[in-house]
C-alpha cells in the first residue's frame, strides 16, 4: 500500500475531485450515510480550536484544498495563505475566499517540493502556523518536505500536519491488517516463516476489502492509484524530533467504533456511534480505532 506511483497521478485525482470536496466539511449532512463519513468536519474542528487557543494570527496552508479549513480561520481574525498542487482545488479555493470577501491572490498554484513555487509568500516574514492536511500520504520524501514545511514557519510558531494512521490497520481485519504485520511487524523475520504467517491471515482476514478505488470519474486515478501512503504514529513523532520540532502532540479523527467492513450491514448505527466517538478523551484509543491522525508540534 505504500508503493510509489507518479506524481502527476495525484494532480489529476484532486483536480477531478475538487468540485465536490467541499462536502467533507457539510455539518447538516453528518448523519447521511449516502455520502462518505465526514471527517473532514471533525479535523477541522481540532484545527479551529487549537488555533484560536494558541492566538495564532498569520497562518499558511499547504495543499489549500477547496479552501473551507482556510476560510473557516479567516472568519475568526486570522490572515491566511494558501497554495496546492492541483489547478481545480486552487481555482475551488479562489472561489470561495471571494465569496467570503477575502483576498483570493493569498492562494496560488505551487508545490511544497519546491521551494522556488511558494518563496514569494515569505515577502513579509514567516508564519504563525502552517497547515497541511492530506499533504503527507502523497510525498515520496518526508524529511525534505518537513524541512520546507519548517522554513515557512517562525520559531516558536507551531505546524499542524496530518497523516494517515498505519497503526489503525491492526484493527482492520482485512487486507491492512496482513500487510503491516508481513512487512513492517515482521520486516527482517525468515522468509518461510512469513509464508507461514501470510496462510494463516489470508484464512483469517477479510483479504477483499477494502476494494481498490482504482479510477475517479471515468478515466482519472483514483486514491488507491496514486501514492497513497500511511504512517506509523512512533516513527512520526521521531520524524518531527529529528527536525528540531518540540510539544509534540498527536490528535485523532476518523474514529471507527468497529471493523470497517461491518459498517455495511450496520450502516446507522455505525455512522452514529463514529460520530459519538470523535474527540473522546483516551488519548490512546484513537491511535487505533482512528485511520488519520494530525500532529500539532512546536518549531524551536
Amino acid at each position: 500500500m505504500d508503493e510509489q506511483k507518479p506524481r502527476a497521478s495525484v494532480i489529476d485525482h484532486y483536480n477531478t475531485v475538487a468540485k465536490n470536496y467541499s462536502q467533507q466539511y457539510e455539518r447538516g449532512e453528518l448523519y447521511n450515510t449516502s455520502r462518505d463519513y465526514p471527517a473532514n468536519y471533525f479535523r477541522l474542528q481540532i484545527l479551529l480550536n487549537s488555533f484560536v487557543n494558541k492566538g495564532i494570527k498569520r497562518v499558511i496552508e499547504v495543499g489549500v484544498g477547496e479552501g473551507t479549513p482556510i476560510s473557516t480561520l479567516a472568519k475568526v481574525g486570522i490572515e491566511v495563505w494558501g497554495f496546492d498542487i492541483a489547478e481545480e482545488m486552487v481555482k475551488q479555493a479562489k472561489i470561495n475566499l471571494a465569496s467570503n470577501g477575502l483576498d483570493e491572490d493569498r492562494i496560488f498554484l505551487a508545490d511544497i517540493q519546491d521551494p522556488i513555487t511558494y518563496s514569494h509568500a515569505l515577502i513579509d516574514g514567516q508564519f504563525d502556523g502552517l497547515m497541511a492536511m492530506g499533504v503527507m500520504p502523497h510525498i515520496e520524501n518526508d524529511d525534505m518536505v518537513l524541512e520546507n514545511m519548517s522554513s515557512l514557519v517562525r520559531p516558536g510558531g507551531s505546524i499542524f500536519v496530518e497523516f494517515r494512521n498505519k497503526l489503525f490497520s491492526l484493527f482492520t481485519l482485512n487486507r491492512y491488517t496482513a500487510d503491516f504485520i508481513l512487512n513492517d511487524l515482521l520486516q527482517n523475520v525468515n522468509s518461510q516463516l512469513k509464508d507461514a504467517v501470510s496462510k494463516e491471515l489470508e484464512a483469517r482476514l477479510r483479504m477483499d476489502l477494502p476494494p481498490l478505488r482504482m479510477t475517479e470519474g471515468s478515466d482519472s486515478p483514483g486514491y488507491d492509484a496514486i501514492l497513497s501512503k500511511f504512517h506509523n504514529p512512533f516513527e512520526v513523532i521521531e520524524l518531527f524530533k529529528r527536525h528540531k520540532f518540540t510539544d509534540i502532540v498527536l490528535k485523532w479523527y476518523h474514529y471507527h467504533p468497529a471493523m470497517p467492513y461491518l459498517s455495511i450491514e450496520n450502516t446507522e448505527i455505525f455512522r452514529k456511534e463514529a460520530i459519538r466517538l470523535e474527540h473522546e478523551s483516551s488519548n490512546w484509543r484513537g491511535m487505533f480505532l482512528c485511520s488519520a491522525f494530525i500532529v500539532e508540534a512546536i518549531k524551536s
